[in-house]
């Protein structure tokens, strides 16, 4: 695949965060302050803008400028967890000038180290990484089986799909939503909506 495809994904991205800017911010008022909506689809729009004009051919360097992008204009928490994730992607994909499947499923899975490294979560804590993590191993997975990318993306935003809902189950550790104790549980949790949401522009971008 050519570099370019990063852009189109990109582009995805920001439209379907902003697709979704009200439900992330109706999510985000239950357990947090609300303003997630806001987060994401203005910092992945600025990502996006950063790099759409497509003179950068490094991959590695075009995630890192989107990833900066993206932390400058959403100094948030969640803004700049996201934000890492970018960048980490673009520091482990540095020097390519193409990209395979594989490529995608490894800068996903360097995308849940940044997260996970900055802001401590792990698998099981109620956050993104509950809705991102199972999408790193289907993609990996698909990989393995030489899946097409189609197939395999789609797949990647099930099982997205199956870890959000299963934060229903889990008790919150970081956050506003972790004051409320037991009571956290059934709740649904946002961070992990957004990494639904990601598999869900990787949907669409194989059908680009």
């Amino acid at each position: 695949m050519e570099i370019s495809y990063l852009i189109t994904l990109l582009k995805e991205i920001s439209n379907v965060m902003t697709e979704n800017r009200d439900k992330l911010i109706e999510m985000d008022s239950i357990v947090g302050d609300g303003d997630l909506g806001l987060t994401m689809s203005d910092g992945f729009k600025a990502a996006y803008e950063a790099v759409k004009d497509g003179t950068i051919t490094d991959a590695g360097k075009l995630l890192f400028a989107a990833g900066k992008a993206m932390a400058n204009k959403v100094p948030s928490t969640m803004g700049s967890l996201m934000a890492t994730g970018l960048k980490q992607g673009g520091k482990d994909l540095k020097g390519k000038e193409s990209i395979e499947l594989s490529d995608i499923a490894f800068m996903f899975e360097s995308y849940e180290a940044g997260v996970s490294k900055l802001g401590g979560a792990k698998v099981g804590d109620k956050t993104f990484i509950d809705g991102l993590h199972p999408a790193v191993e289907s993609l990996k997975l698909s990989v393995e089986e030489g899946k097409d990318f189609e197939t395999m993306a789609k797949n990647a935003y099930e099982a997205s799909m199956q870890g959000f809902k299963n934060t229903t189950t889990m008790l919150a550790v970081h956050g506003r939503a972790a004051t409320r104790g037991e009571a956290s549980r059934s709740l649904e949790d946002p961070g992990a909506y957004v990494a639904v949401l990601l598999m869900e522009a990787l949907k669409r971008s194989s059908l680009a």
